[in-house]
């Protein structure tokens, strides 16, 4: 089962239930973006989603993980990633970014998305067409183009991992799209680098890394049965980051705002497929010329 790296590879019907697993995050995902507004704090997100876990008979990854105490993490604004769900109240232009995770039959799915939130809920980013509470429209629309960004990163990775050799080809692909991004927009995006994407199976976290950017290292071979999650975390300013006080909730050192997105992605002798989006990563896939695995 574990390769030379300690990778523990995965028989299709194992991915059958990591997929079970990751429809259950996507619907707590959902719940949770959906539900957002002014207001309501971190702790009322975090209920949320463990109303949608519970009911679906699986477990949370999240709680009690090294003594998280959270369901989600939910990060605000700088929060790069890691937030502790509690008494923060949301207001109109913040940026959120909401990471999940789900149990089921001893099987893992991990899953981040972020939004901007508007007075109505949040708010669609091809539509940034006014100011939101104190935040001008160039600040808005700049944190808009952030989270699209960002998102648009992780499916090029994911994209990149249907052909790719070497896992290391799904960090240059991540940076890739980013400098893209970042030339069309103006902007110098920071890509996050001390905290990575990673395998996902039997544990939430476990070998191998996936980097988020271009570097020296290859990765190891990618083959039928690795499962990982794909995870960017991008800034509008300095990559630099600092843990808070409470040991977990990481931000920028310079203030900027993040992103961050997560998809749970498993590689099978039929090709690729998105455990935690909702159409297997179908359509967004689609568009960059790759077709999904069937798990029937």
């Amino acid at each position: 089962m574990f390769g030379r790296e300690r990778i523990e590879y995965k028989t299709l019907e194992q991915v059958r239930v990591m997929r079970r697993a990751g429809l259950v995050v996507a619907d707590a995902l959902d719940a949770v973006r959906t539900a957002a507004r002014p207001g309501m704090t971190t702790a009322d997100l975090d209920a949320l989603a463990a109303g949608v876990i519970t009911a679906a008979g699986a477990s949370p990854s999240f709680l009690g993980y090294h003594g998280f105490t959270g369901v989600i993490c939910a990060s605000v604004n700088e929060e790069v990633v890691h937030g502790i769900p509690g008494s923060r109240v949301l207001a109109v232009g913040d940026l959120v970014s909401i990471d999940c995770g789900a149990i089921v039959d001893g099987w893992h799915g991990d899953s981040a998305l972020s939004f901007v939130l508007g007075e109505d809920g949040a708010l669609d980013p091809a539509v940034p067409e006014r100011a939101v509470g104190a935040r001008s429209a160039d600040d808005v629309v700049a944190d808009l183009a952030l989270v699209t960004a960002t998102e648009r990163s992780m499916w090029d990775g994911i994209a990149a991992l249907a052909t790719a050799a070497r896992l290391g080809e799904v960090g240059d692909a991540i940076d890739d799209s980013i400098t893209a991004a970042g030339d069309e927009n103006g902007t110098a995006y920071g890509i996050v680098t001390e905290y990575t994407g990673h395998g996902i199976g039997t544990a939430m976290h476990q070998p191998p890394d996936v980097l988020n950017f271009r570097s020296g290292h290859r990765g190891p071979r990618v083959r039928p049965g690795l499962c990982v999650a794909i995870e960017p975390m991008i800034t509008r300013g300095s990559a630099e980051t600092a843990v808070l006080a409470d040991d977990w909730t990481v931000v920028t050192t310079d203030g900027s705002r993040a992103a961050h997105w997560e998809h749970s992605v498993a590689v099978t002798e039929r090709g690729v497929v998105v455990t935690t989006a909702r159409d297997g990563g179908a359509a967004e896939l689609a568009a960059r010329g790759v077709t999904i695995a069937s798990l029937d």
